[in-house]
């Protein structure tokens, strides 16, 4: 029984060794830099997509602002019309 944990803790250590290893390769230090390189793209495109969609949203709530402004202008000179 005492071996068989012993036994276990040196394989996965033994595991874990060669799963550094393979981790710090060469091979999948490149893997890694063209997964980082796919992940930069994709947030330059969203802060892209998010831009225009702020300067979207400005647009509209300028435009919002104007068109209360110009109803409560009305609502004023029909008040003012019908006294």
């Amino acid at each position: 029984m005492k071996f068989k944990g012993i036994g276990l803790f040196a394989l996965g250590t033994l595991f874990g060794l060669e799963g550094i290893k393979l981790l710090s390769s060469k091979d999948a230090k490149k893997v890694y830099a063209h997964c980082t390189a796919g992940v930069l793209r994709a947030k330059d495109s969203v802060v892209t997509q998010v831009n225009t969609l702020q300067e979207n949203c400005a647009d509209i709530y300028e435009e919002a602002k104007e068109i209360n402004e110009e109803r409560a202008k009305k609502e004023k000179e029909d008040e003012i019309e019908s006294l």
